[in-house]
């Protein structure tokens, strides 16, 4: 079985619905605490072993190159004023040479295309992708477990989290088969399914592993939901011709695509710190007493 050594980071997306805060920075960027949503998604690659890191960007995302470069003068400057532990923690987002690769989504044709763009880069091995809008606060990353129950069937894996009835139809919600050392046998998948219609309550939530095979389905998948090509549409087409799994999601989840989910993002991560736990805390309860 081929190692799993790359992510893809789909990151070309506008970021509509936190405009006008993205009109000129990419979503991704924008910070949890002192963070940028990226910065936790690629942590959780790096420590799951992923060694090749590639970007698939469009439009107006110098900004992201920029973050994940060097800024020599920025470094030099904080030694300089005696903050070498503030430059020491920035020299730990370098990466080693070529390990960062970024490919450009010209058109703007949804998650199945924004994958599709990266098959030269991709080639013949299978690969991981993760969306950064999916934070997952959990101690063993949930990708982790993935590569794990992909090494022992292959094909693809997806990750799943228990949504509620009423959110079903917000993902690609899968059928559940037969379940064996938490890997579950995926027996189908339907994209965002009207109400009282999903197959199941197991929604997929931005975390998978792909055989390489799938740039060849993408590349003919006709545009699906929302007139775009759907990563979910070629999924479908997988099952039968190679082994499909799903892994439950045993980590805290927040969908920080919506604004709500940023903010709660945001206070949790807040809350799990030393230096801001106690100040925070007091802040939420005055907010309680005041709203009461």
């Amino acid at each position: 079985m081929t190692t799993v050594r790359t992510a893809v980071f789909p990151v070309a997306g506008f970021g509509t619905r936190f405009l006008p805060a993205t009109k000129a920075m990419p979503k991704v960027l924008l910070p949890i605490v002192d963070r940028p949503l990226i910065q936790y998604a690629v942590d959780e690659a790096v420590a799951a072993g992923i060694e090749n890191l590639v970007f698939v960007t469009g439009r107006g995302n110098s900004a992201l190159e920029d973050y994940f470069d060097v800024n020599f003068e920025l470094q030099q400057t904080l030694k300089d004023r005696g903050k070498d532990d503030v430059a020491a923690e920035l020299d730990q987002l370098r990466h080693a040479p070529g390990q960062v690769t970024y490919v450009r989504q010209i058109d703007p044709l949804g998650l199945g295309h924004a994958v599709w763009c990266a098959r030269n880069v991709i080639g013949d091995e299978p690969f991981a992708v993760l969306l950064a809008d999916e934070l997952i606060v959990t101690d063993k990353p949930d990708l982790s477990t993935m590569l794990e129950v992909h090494a022992t069937y292959g094909g693809n894996v997806v990750l799943v989290d228990e949504v509620a009835d009423d959110e079903t139809d917000k993902y690609g919600i899968i059928t559940p088969g037969a379940s064996l050392n938490g890997a579950i046998a995926v027996d189908d998948i339907v994209e965002k399914p009207a109400r009282g219609t999903a197959p199941s309550k197991l929604a997929v939530i931005g975390r998978y592993i792909l055989d390489p095979s799938i740039m060849r389905v993408l590349e003919s998948t006709e545009t699906g939901s929302g007139g775009e090509i759907q990563l979910t549409d070629a999924l479908l087409a997988s099952i039968g011709t190679m082994p499909f799994h799903a892994v439950l999601s045993t980590g805290e989840r927040f969908d920080c695509g919506s604004k709500t989910g940023f903010v709660d993002a945001t206070i949790r991560t807040a809350l799990g710190r030393d230096d801001m736990r106690d100040d925070v805390q007091r802040t939420i309860n005055r907010l309680a007493r005041d709203d009461s």
